[in-house]
């Protein structure tokens, strides 16, 4: 009984030292400069299916600042490298980067998708803005993208919000048609953002 008494009470202790390390991993990065934060993407960023600004503009109400809304419905990865420099012309402190759910629709090579996200997030870094990546699913039954935005946001050191979707997408409740969220659901996504973005403003 002590034998097995010692082994959970290490077993507990590991587990805590997870925990702890999990919780280091978490770090964000900062933004280094002053400048707006920038929302750039596609339809979700745009707000479409919400009753306006979608989840930016509750981002707004929650920080009490302004964030310039580039999101354009429809944009692939491949037209946010075509629109990037619009954006970096601002001189963003924080790049919110979503996209790639466009690219799932029109059936584009993962392989070319995120070669196309890994462009945009070095064309940002490179002009000292930091980078907020957040994850959209791969397909509409699993999350084939996950593993990759994963590692992309470790290769990359950016601060990353996993599956935006996840646990309303396909949910009526929460969903204005198919692929777009409405108000209810733009608020979940600003609930997960929110925290993240925060801790990058600090």
């Amino acid at each position: 009984m002590r034998r097995g008494a010692r082994a959970a009470a290490m077993l507990g202790a590991w587990l805590l030292l997870l925990l702890l390390l999990a919780g280091c991993s978490a770090d964000v990065p900062k933004a280094t400069r002053a400048g707006p934060v920038v929302a750039f993407g596609d339809s979700l960023v745009y707000g479409t299916g919400s009753s306006g600004g979608g989840f930016v503009r509750l981002l707004e109400q929650r920080l009490g600042r302004d964030i310039e809304n580039l999101g354009v419905p429809g944009a692939t990865t491949a037209d946010g490298l075509e629109r990037i420099d619009d954006a970096l012309a601002l001189q963003p402190a924080v790049v919110i980067l979503l996209l790639g759910g466009n690219d799932v629709l029109r059936r584009v090579d993962p392989d070319t998708t995120f070669r196309n996200l890994a462009t945009l997030i070095e064309r940002c870094q490179a002009d000292g803005a930091v980078v907020l990546l957040v994850g959209v699913r791969g397909s509409l039954l699993r999350d084939a993208y996950a593993a990759r935005f994963e590692a992309l946001a470790q290769r990359y050191g950016t601060a990353y919000v996993h599956d935006v979707l996840d646990d309303t997408f396909g949910v009526a409740d929460y969903m204005a048609d198919q692929v777009h969220p409405n108000d209810r659901g733009y608020a979940v996504i600003a609930d997960r953002i929110a925290p993240v973005l925060e801790k990058m403003l600090e």
